[in-house]
C-alpha cells in the first residue's frame, strides 16, 4: 500500500504542484472524518461539533501552520493548543446541554489537525492511517461499547498479565548463556511466553464461544488448552450423563489436539525437529480428531445434545508462569545430564516419566537441547515417547474417574493412540 500510494503521488506531482497535491490530500482525509461526524450528528438530537466544512478547515490549519513554521515544532504545538482551546469551548457547550457528553468529536478534531501537519512533512502513510483509524473508532462506537460489556473486568487483568509476560519482562532479560548448563534467561522466558500464548489463545476462544457448540467443540478447544485437564473434566461429567461413546470420543479428540499444540510449539523454536515430527503429529491429529468424532456419533444409551460446561482456568497466573519456567529449567538440566551420562535411553526414560505429569516442560527442554547435547533424532524420539506416555496417563485418569463404560472405552482409545504415536520410532530409530 505504501508503494502504491507513493507511486500515485508521484504521478500527481507531474500534473499538479507538490504543495497542491498535499492540500488535496489534506482536504480529502479531513473531509472523510467530517463526513462521518456529520452523519453521526444527523442521527442524534444533541449538539455536535463540526462536520464536512469544519474538519477540512482544521486540517488546512494544521497544514498551513506547518508550512509557515518549516522545521520548527513550537508554532505547530502552539497552533495545536489554540485549536484545543476552541474545542474545549465546544465541549463545555455540549456539557451544558447534556449531562453525559462524549468527547470523541473534539478528539477527532485534534487528530485532523495532526493529519494536516503530517501531510506537510510528507508522512502520507501515517496521515492516512490515522485518518482511517479515527473513522473506524468513531464508526464502531456501538460495537466497541458492546464489547466492553461482554468482557469481564478479570479478563482485562488477564490480558494485562499477558502483556506483562511478553512486553515488559521478556525484553529486559539478558540474551546470553550462563553457567555450565548454558542457561539463557531470554530464551527460557521466551518458552514461557510461547506456551502461555498458545494456552491463552485457546482460553480466549473458549470464553468467546462458551454459549455455542456442544461437548465435542469443548473437547477441541480444551485439548488445545490442556488435554489432560480436559480429559479429567470429561471423565467427571461422564459419571452422570450415560453417554459413554460421546465422552470417550471427545476424550480422544482432546488428545488429538494435543499433537497440534505440540506442532505449534515445535514450529516456533526448531524447524529441524519439526521436520522429523511434524508429519507424524499432523497425521495423529487428523486420525484422533476424525476417529474421536466418528466414535462420538455412535448410538448411546441416551440421545440429545450435551451442552458445554467446562470453563478453563486463567492460564496467565504469574505464579503458574514462574513455576513453568522453573520446571522448564529443571527439565533442561535433566535432559542434558541424561543425554551426557545415560545416553538416549536416559532421555527416553525421562520422557516416559514426564509424560505421566506435565509434558510441556519436557518437550520444550528437548527442543532447546536438540542439535546440541541431544541429537535431533534423539530429541524427536523423546518427544514422541513423552506424548505417548501422556496419552497413557490420560487413559488411566479417564478409567479411574469416569463411569465404567466410558472409562474402559476411553482407556482403549487412548492406548491405541499412544501405540500409534510410537510408530514413527520405527524409522527415526530408538
Amino acid at each position: 500500500m505504501i508503494y502504491t500510494e507513493t507511486f500515485v503521488l508521484q504521478q500527481l506531482y507531474q500534473w499538479l504542484p507538490p504543495e497542491g497535491v498535499k492540500i488535496v490530500l489534506v482536504l480529502f482525509l479531513s473531509f472523510l472524518i467530517g463526513l462521518e461526524r456529520e452523519e453521526h450528528q444527523a442521527s442524534t438530537e444533541h449538539y455536535g461539533f463540526g462536520g464536512v466544512r469544519t474538519f477540512p478547515l482544521i486540517g488546512l490549519l494544521g497544514y498551513s501552520i506547518s508550512l509557515l513554521s518549516g522545521t520548527q515544532l513550537m508554532p505547530v504545538a502552539l497552533g495545536f493548543a489554540v485549536v484545543a482551546a476552541f474545542l474545549w469551548l465546544s465541549y463545555r457547550h455540549k456539557l451544558a446541554q447534556a449531562e453525559a457528553a462524549g468527547v470523541t468529536s473534539e478528539m477527532s478534531g485534534l487528530a485532523t489537525y495532526v493529519v494536516g501537519a503530517l501531510v506537510y512533512q510528507e508522512h502520507f502513510w501515517i496521515a492516512t492511517t490515522i485518518s482511517v483509524a479515527s473513522m473506524l473508532l468513531l464508526e464502531l462506537k456501538t460495537g466497541l461499547e458492546n464489547l466492553t460489556r461482554r468482557i469481564a473486568p478479570e479478563e482485562i487483568l488477564t490480558f494485562t498479565k499477558f502483556l506483562l509476560l511478553t512486553a515488559v519482562v521478556l525484553p529486559v532479560l539478558p540474551n546470553r548463556e550462563f553457567g555450565p548448563f548454558l542457561i539463557n534467561p531470554f530464551k527460557t522466558w521466551l518458552v514461557v511466553v510461547a506456551v502461555s500464548a498458545v494456552s491463552y489463545g485457546s482460553y480466549v476462544l473458549q470464553l468467546t464461544t462458551r454459549e455455542r457448540g456442544g461437548v465435542i467443540f469443548a473437547a477441541i478447544l480444551g485439548g488445545a488448552y490442556s488435554s489432560t485437564a480436559t480429559t479429567v473434566v470429561l471423565a467427571r461429567r461422564a459419571q452422570h450423563e450415560n453417554r459413554p461413546n460421546l465422552f470417550s470420543g471427545c476424550t480422544l479428540v482432546a488428545s488429538g489436539m494435543m499433537y497440534l499444540r505440540i506442532i505449534v510449539l515445535v514450529s516456533l523454536f526448531s524447524r529441524s525437529v519439526l521436520a522429523l515430527v511434524g508429519v507424524p503429529f499432523a497425521a495423529l491429529t487428523a486420525l484422533a480428531s476424525l476417529g474421536g468424532w466418528l466414535w462420538s456419533r455412535r448410538t448411546d444409551g441416551s440421545s440429545g445434545m450435551v451442552k458445554r460446561e467446562y470453563q478453563p482456568a486463567n492460564p496467565l497466573e504469574l505464579r503458574a508462569a514462574f513455576l513453568f519456567a522453573l520446571l522448564f529449567l529443571v527439565m533442561l538440566v535433566a535432559t542434558r545430564l541424561a543425554s551426557a551420562y545415560l545416553g538416549k535411553v536416559g532421555v527416553y526414560a525421562l520422557g516416559a516419566l514426564m509424560g505421566l505429569a506435565d509434558v510441556d516442560p519436557y518437550i520444550m527442554g528437548m527442543i532447546a537441547s536438540a542439535g546440541g547435547t541431544a541429537k535431533l533424532p534423539v530429541a524427536a524420539c523423546g518427544i514422541l515417547i513423552a506424548a505417548a506416555s501422556n496419552n497413557l496417563a490420560k487413559g488411566i485418569y479417564a478409567y479411574t474417574i469416569s463411569d465404567r463404560p466410558t472409562g474402559v472405552r476411553s482407556l482403549c482409545l487412548l492406548v491405541a493412540l499412544a501405540l500409534l504415536g510410537l510408530v514413527p520410532l520405527l524409522w527415526l530409530g530408538p
